[in-house]
């Protein structure tokens, strides 16, 4: 199945989002201007897109495990949602966990390239892809107010963290 979703090049140069393989379920975002960013800081990534999203549907952003997996770099909201109403650029938040501590005294930042999960700084450079964007469907909710709802459905007992880590 497929959704039209209407995209606006609002930079020049922008690289339109696109699946990387047959079946995958995220299309790849690219950076659309250089950013560089220091251990501890949070920045947004312009992609020079702008999105018209169909109502009862929503865009997620996600993060690319690969570049979790290699470096300190990460999409800290994720999923973040863009709704359909959103019609100003799409902007990757991106957060460098880096220890400031144990950053590596290199004059040259890091690029997404790297592996190992080095500390320090990094460059997202343009062109680079960031995240990946996800369609969903976005059912409404009807909150119905209730007195209690302990006896609507089955409760599954505890809280947070209640059912451990191993079965």
């Amino acid at each position: 199945m497929s959704v039209e979703v209407f995209v606006e090049v609002c930079r020049e140069d922008a690289v339109l989002p696109r699946y990387a393989n047959q079946g995958d379920a995220g299309m790849d975002v690219y950076a659309a201007e250089e950013v560089i960013i220091a251990p501890g800081e949070t920045v947004i990534v312009p992609t020079g897109l702008k999105l018209a999203i169909p109502d009862g549907y929503e865009i997620q952003v996600r993060p690319r495990s690969g570049l979790s997996f290699k470096t300190p770099i990460r999409i800290p909201n994720s999923p973040g949602t863009i709704d359909s109403g959103y019609r100003d650029e799409l902007g990757i938040i991106v957060n460098n966990i880096s220890d400031k501590s144990l950053s590596e005294s290199i004059q040259q930042p890091f690029t997404l390239d790297e592996k190992g999960n080095r500390n320090g700084t990094y460059i997202i450079r343009k062109g680079d892809r960031v995240a990946q964007i996800v369609l969903q469907v976005v059912p409404k909710m009807v909150l119905t107010k209730v007195v209690s709802v302990k006896d609507i459905g089955v409760n599954r007992g505890g809280g947070f963290g209640s059912t451990g880590i191993k079965d």
